[in-house]
């Protein structure tokens, strides 16, 4: 199949927006969900995934947290100003930019950007009782977003909150736009997974928002090995395919580290995994061209590990997939790091073939998505059936809907 020439109107089904869940149900894993496995479908609920797995599988989850990126700010005209937090400024570091203390830069989407001109934004917040002023000023555009420049400080000078600590008090939780309405303080809640711990996402990894710490239990009961990794959920997870040909659109460029932990244990479980999300698929999967690039240069530098877009269609050379994670161990060893930190813009669509990823827990994805092509890869273009199926049963969609697993 050619991938790149696939027209994005194939992958198209009419979802009226009372099927779109606007909030979560009140207890998590009572969600409904739908069983394919090998062509046939079949629904449950959520609290029962654990049935269907064999014992002894690998369960792969990510635990990433969704940060409050939206940031107001008013103008002394009274205009409003939003800067909406995307990625830390190279090198991105997004541990040592939370931690910052006084000082960061991060790229930014600005909203009403023709009403800030110039100079800088100014507003002031509380943390710990005491009262802060913060600065923005806007740095140069960097594609379609802007460098912006914090800086903030108190009267006294004794204690400076560190970056953490001032988006939490000024900023607002990112739902998503196809939602429609504002995010409300349930949010902040709802929106994280149960075992979400590393903050760095816009978006939260709605796979996982289904778990609870009952069905953790009942996973580790049946005998599933669970392992976690990080990828940080960007903006661009919600940008619309516009092009008539995938080809012509551009994935967006997300971050995840891997523990060593993580990949020794892919090589016990012969390199396969279930996985939670579509933000571990990609982050599975990613792996096998990392590794299948240290064949040729393990002296490699992290920046040029970054995985291209087209990049799995373009491989001539190929390894076994116990090959490149070992060669990702070794490239560890050789630089005495315990995490493997990487990048990648990878498209996951039909013509693709899966490397690492058997199975895949993972909600209703948007007509003609990225996401809704990585689906359609995975079960080999029977796509339709398990859309109509949850269509056609009153099943929820999107980021607060119901989930499916996926057995091709």
């Amino acid at each position: 199949m050619d991938t790149q020439h696939i027209r994005i109107s194939d992958y198209n089904y009419e979802l009226p927006d009372e099927r779109i869940a606007k909030f979560p149900l009140a207890q998590r894993d009572q969600s409904k969900l739908l069983v394919y496995n090998q062509g046939r479908v079949g629904e449950d609920r959520f609290c029962h995934l654990p049935d269907y797995l064999p014992a002894g599988e690998l369960m792969v989850f990510n635990n990433t947290r969704v940060i409050q990126a939206r940031l107001h700010f008013r103008k002394e005209t009274g205009a409003l100003i939003e800067i909406f937090l995307l990625e830390p400024a190279l090198p991105a570091d997004y541990e040592q930019m939370f931690q910052a203390r006084g000082h960061c830069s991060w790229y930014c989407l600005v909203g009403n950007l023709k009403k800030w001109k110039e100079g800088a934004l100014c507003g002031q917040f509380a943390v710990g009782g005491s009262q802060f002023t913060i600065k923005a000023e806007r740095g140069p555009q960097h594609g379609t977003s802007y460098r912006i420049d914090f800086d903030w400080e108190s009267a006294s000078p004794d204690h400076v909150p560190s970056f953490a600590e001032v988006i939490d008090a000024i900023g607002e939780l990112p739902i998503p736009p196809y939602l429609n309405r504002k995010s409300e303080e349930s949010d902040k809640q709802t929106y994280q997974t149960v075992y979400s711990k590393i903050k760095g996402s816009v978006a939260a990894p709605t796979a996982g928002l289904h778990f609870t710490s009952e069905v953790l239990k009942a996973l580790d009961e049946k005998g599933i090995d669970r392992e976690e990794l990080t990828l940080h959920v960007g903006a661009g997870t919600f940008k619309p395919v516009k092009s008539e040909e995938i080809g012509e659109h551009e994935m967006h460029t997300e971050y995840f580290a891997v523990r060593r932990q993580t990949l020794e244990k892919l090589l016990r479980h012969n390199c396969q995994a279930i996985a939670v999300g579509t933000t571990s698929v990609r982050t599975l999967e990613s792996l096998y061209y990392v590794g299948l690039r240290l064949q040729s240069a393990l002296d490699s530098q992290p920046e040029q590990l970054h995985i291209d877009q087209w990049e799995p269609y373009s491989q001539t050379g190929t390894i076994t997939v116990e090959q490149a994670i070992g060669n990702i161990l070794e490239w560890l060893d050789r630089n005495q790091l315990d995490v493997f930190h990487g990048s990648t813009q990878i498209i996951i669509a039909p013509g693709y073939d899966y490397k690492i990823v058997r199975m895949l827990v993972t909600n209703f994805h948007q007509p003609q998505s990225t996401l809704l092509l990585l689906v359609s890869a995975f079960v080999h273009g029977d796509w339709h059936t398990i859309y109509d199926y949850a269509l056609s049963h009153d099943f929820r969609f999107l980021s607060y809907g119901d989930s499916s697993l996926l057995i091709p």
